[in-house]
This record gives structure tokens, sequence and C-alpha cells, in this order.
């Protein structure tokens, strides 16, 4: 990938309309669901019978340490994958503009789709910052396939899957086994293209989009294939230490981001707190879910899978959706602030930088 064309992605996918579709999409879908649920119910006198004392507070407070534990987790794993080149700032700083690239595109393409120009941005060559972004995504992945059968071997399945029953029960069961499935087959692409069988991968890979209805996605499918290879070489010279530290601060950015709900659980809620386990359970359900989520950054539909899939929990309808505005306020509207803070500085100094180059050359 040129400057040139580096430049103008970055352009692109950070344009005003992209900021504000998934604020669009939250809010309208928010505002729907309070009138549906003002039909049965009296929302005023459900905020006012919620009691903001010390302990709330606190557990807000609680909530906000979780999401800077994920983040803590995710900068941890760049300062490792780049051998501790980077400086904490600098990957707290590629840490936010991938979530903010998260929360404007589609789940299903998530923030790393720009991490290795970020990474680049912050002194890594891109053609390793491309390895170190197929390194990540092969991370998250992998926790998903570890820990999901673990949590739902651990959790009886009438209390992970059921809320309220009938087809949205059904609904969210095929829908998470699907994409865990999906995801298991992934992963299982990405540990053979950049460990075990780099190079079986990239002749099959070249093969299959040789084909003729494959040839549009020919020239992406062959630079992934070769980044893994490029990956492999790296990689197959990595300490056991390594793997414990990158893999660590996935699992600790996960977790953390998990525990948020528990933390407003807590607070709001404190009479289910025998349910901890479970509500941290079904976080695992929700963002496989989510994964699949065409709206950017899972907007509108978290914020209603959420409202439903807890219901069970919550003594009111107005109740649960509250819970969800504070989720999605803590876990995402945040980063979307911190975005806007960060990008047009970022971009400023890429466009700077490109110029110099164009200049000097």
């Amino acid at each position: 990938m040129t400057d040139e064309v580096k430049n103008q992605s970055d352009k692109n996918i950070f344009s005003l309309w992209k900021v504000l579709l998934p604020v669009i999409i939250g809010l309208t879908v928010v505002v729907l669901m309070f009138w549906h649920d003002a039909k049965k119910e009296n929302l005023a006198e459900v905020w006012k019978g919620i009691h903001f004392t010390w302990w709330t507070w606190a557990c807000i407070v609680l909530a906000f340490l979780c999401m800077l534990g994920r983040d803590f987790g995710l900068s941890w794993r760049f300062r490792a994958l780049t051998d501790h080149q980077l400086r904490w700032s600098q990957a707290f700083k590629v840490d936010f503009l991938c979530e903010f690239t998260s929360c404007i595109t589609p789940s299903a393409v998530g923030g790393s789709s720009l991490g290795m120009v970020f990474l680049n941005s912050q002194g890594i060559e891109f053609g390793r910052a491309t390895t170190l972004m197929i390194t990540t995504l092969f991370l998250d992945e992998l926790f998903f396939v570890i820990f999901c059968p673990i949590i739902v071997l651990f959790t009886p399945a009438h209390e992970i899957f059921t809320s309220g029953g009938g087809a949205f029960t059904h609904g969210i069961r095929l829908t998470f086994w699907l994409v865990y499935t999906a995801i298991f087959v992934w992963t299982f692409i990405l540990f053979s293209g950049i460990i075990w069988k780099p190079e079986w991968i990239r002749k099959v890979i070249y093969k299959i989009f040789q084909w003729k209805w494959l040839k549009r996605w020919n020239s992406s499918a062959t630079g992934l294939a070769d980044n893994m290879v490029a990956t492999s070489k790296e990689l197959r010279t990595k300490p056991m230490r390594f793997w414990l530290e990158v893999f660590g601060g996935t699992a600790l950015s996960w977790t953390s981001r998990y525990l948020v709900v528990n933390a407003l659980f807590l607070g709001f809620l404190p009479q289910e707190n025998a349910h901890q386990w479970v509500i941290f359970a079904r976080e695992f359900v929700i963002w496989v879910v989510l994964m699949v989520s065409p709206t950017p950054g899972g907007s509108g539909v978290s914020e209603w899978l959420f409202s439903e899939y807890y219901a069970d929990f919550i003594p009111t309808a107005g109740m649960a959706l509250i819970l969800a505005i504070f989720w999605r306020i803590i876990s995402y509207y945040v980063y979307l602030c911190i975005g806007a803070v960060l990008v047009p500085e970022w971009l400023k100094k890429t466009v700077t930088r490109f110029k110099g180059k164009k200049t000097s050359n």
C-alpha cells in the first residue's frame, strides 16, 4: 500500500458522516425503545426509582476502571508485540484509535482494519505493522475459541441462553453457535497460516481465488496470504514468554470489558449479586452475536440485545434500557469522544508527513 493510498484511505474512513452514523442509529433505537416502553410503564417513575447512592456511584467508577483495564490490556499487548518498542503513551494512542475505528465500522470489520496504519504512524515499519495486526486478530479469535466452551461448560444452558424463552432464545442460541463455528474455522486458518503450515495455506488461497467468481478479491486474498507467511517467519522465533505476555494482555482486555456489566448490575441491582457469574457468562454470548452486527460498532443492535437478553434479571423494561444506555456510554460513546479528540491531530500529522515525503521525492 502506497503512502498516497493510505492517506486517502485515512481521510475516507474518518469522514464526518461515518462518525455521526453510529450515533444517529444508536440514538434512534434508544428513542424508539423508550417510546415503546413508555406505553407499558411510566419511565419517569422508573428513573425516580433509581437511587444514586455512594454505592451506585462507586460501581459506575468501577465500570470505568474495568474499561481502563481493557485499554491497559490491549496497550500492554501492543508493547509486547513490538518488543516494547512502543512507549506506553504510543501504545494507548494506537489502542484508542483502533477502538474508535471499531466504533464507526461494522463489527465484522473491527478496529484492526487500520491498525497497521496506526502502528506505522508510531514508527513501526508498515510491513511489520501488518504482521502484528494479523497476530492481534489471531489472539482475539483464539480467546473466544478457548473460553467460550469453558463458559458454556460451567454455566447451565437454561441460564446462559434463556431470557424470556421463545423465538428470541432460540435465535440467540443458534446465532451464537453458528458464529462460534465460523470463529473456530477462521482461527484454525489463521493458526495454520501464521504458525503451522503457512506455505500450504498460501497455495490454497492462491488457487481458490483464481476461480472466476472470486477473482475480484484475488489481490486482497493473496496479500493476506503473503502477510501470513511473513508473520509466520517472525512468530516462529518468539519464546514462550512472548506468547504468555501477549495472550495475557488479550485475556485481560476482554475480561475487563465484560466486567463492566457486572459492575453496573452491582451498583443498580445489588439483589442480583447471586447471578454475577451468569451475568458475566452472557457477555460472551452478546459479544459473539455482535460480531455479525451490520451496523457501525453494533449501534442500535447492542442496546436492543442488552435490554432483551438481561430482561429476566431486571424488574422493568425501563430499567433494562437505562442500564443498556449506561453500558453503551461507558464502553462505546466514551471512545467516540476520545477518537474525536485524537483523530484530527493524527490525521493532520499523517497528511503533513505524506506531503513531506512527496516534496522530498
